[in-house]
């Protein structure tokens, strides 16, 4: 079936030819362990009896195209290694200290290649699906990163794996709100997710429900940020563009709510992801990208309009077929995905986070193309999509002098 999309389309919308708007620092903090899928495995016949749901979801396991997941802990991890499976308590206390961590750190990866200062960040833009407390996780990552308690700051829920783009998408719009008013912006995007400790929650609804849930083999464990800037008061030598923003698009597979989810459950959350999701994400992904193109007037100058295979792609790795079935349906190759396929390999999936862990690997994989599509889809199925520039003077994804 061909997807429709509702309360999103920006067919009639037009961006303007200089935004303005630029990443200026990019930073992943992944954690320090990786599991190979023999893990969770471990922790199946540890814990739970042998049934025909848990032997075809430790099949599917073994042929994810996964070879590591990064993870906070080992298989011997005390929180995933009790009689029961951890409280939403337990699973908070972890993430107040396990993703604040690993976000501070990725901020300051971040903030570091920026060069500016803390005292500039004028907004904070966060995002996570793993954790829902109040005050939020950003609150703590402030506070241990030293930037004033007057800054202003949007905590993004129930976006899941669209959140990283989603991020940028409201910082941008927050910043074009500066721009408008002559005044300087500096946004931080922060993503974090830890996923891995909710394994046992997932293994104890296989176990009880015996149904077969893929989500317990696929997500990992991150935290990833960027500086987005409007330009205001920047004087042109003082930073260096990594990706010039160009413009977005966000929308609603219509009658998709119950494919793709992360359900609030006493032991957690619980992926929700039905077999129709790689189909519904591929069917999109060619109307919104043509979509797009024709909002930007960069590349309606003369008259033909490029193609998918113009760009280098950043595509939320949400799983192989996800990967594979836009591959296909934008006649892409594995090289056009290398950074999704990369980071999909070597750490899995990690929700809001992956997105920025992809750019940020893209951008140091070599020369590539020009622009580049960024896509992610999360709960909905909402769909994130949005078209870069790298600068001219970025050649094998280091800063350069321009050259005549």
């Amino acid at each position: 079936m061909s997807p429709s999309a509702v309360n999103g389309s920006t067919a009639s919308n037009r961006f303007e030819n200089n935004l303005n708007l630029a990443i200026l620092g990019l930073g992943a903090e992944y954690p320090a362990f990786s599991v190979g899928p023999e893990a969770l495995e471990i922790l199946a016949n540890r814990f739970y009896p042998s049934s025909i749901a848990l032997k075809k979801v430790l099949s599917i396991n073994r042929f994810t195209g996964i070879d590591t997941r990064a993870s906070i802990g080992d298989v011997n991890h005390p929180l995933v290694n009790q009689p029961t499976p951890p409280s939403i308590a337990e699973l908070n206390d972890c993430f107040r200290e396990e993703g604040v961590r690993l976000s501070v750190h990725a901020c300051k990866k971040a903030i570091r290649e920026w060069g500016g200062s803390v005292d500039e960040i004028t907004h904070i833009v966060s995002t996570t699906c793993t954790n829902s407390a109040n005050p939020g996780f950003d609150h703590y990552v402030v506070k241990q990163l030293g930037i004033k308690s007057s800054v202003e700051k949007i905590l993004l829920h129930g976006v899941g794996c669209s959140g990283g783009l989603a991020a940028i998408r409201t910082a941008s719009n927050l910043a074009l709100g500066s721009s408008f008013r002559n005044k300087p912006a500096r946004v931080l995007v922060l993503a974090c997710e830890i996923s891995s400790i909710l394994v046992r929650s997932e293994l104890d609804s296989i176990d009880k429900e015996q149904k077969t849930r893929v989500g317990v083999c696929l997500f990992s464990d991150c935290a990833s940020s960027a500086i987005l800037s409007n330009g205001v008061g920047e004087y042109e030598e003082d930073h260096y563009p990594l990706y010039e923003l160009l413009g977005w698009k966000h929308e609603i597979i219509e009658d998709t709510e119950k494919d793709l989810g992360f359900d609030v459950d006493p032991l957690g959350w619980k992926v929700v992801l039905t077999p129709r999701v790689p189909l519904l994400a591929s069917a999109a992904v060619s109307p919104a990208f043509q979509d797009l193109i024709k909002s930007l007037p960069e590349f309606q100058k003369n008259g033909a309009s490029p193609m998918a295979v113009d760009f280098d792609w950043a595509l939320h790795p949400g799983g192989s077929t996800i990967i594979t079935g836009v591959e296909q349906a934008m006649n892409l190759t594995p090289e056009h995905l290398r950074a999704s396929y990369e980071i999909y390999i070597k750490y899995g999936n990690s929700s809001s986070a992956t997105i920025m862990a992809v750019l940020d690997k893209l951008r140091n994989m070599g020369e590539g193309k020009e622009h580049v599509v960024a896509c992610a889809f999360g709960p909905g199925i909402a769909l994130e999509m949005m078209v870069m520039r790298r600068p001219k003077n970025i050649i094998d994804g280091l800063p350069t002098e321009d050259v005549d």
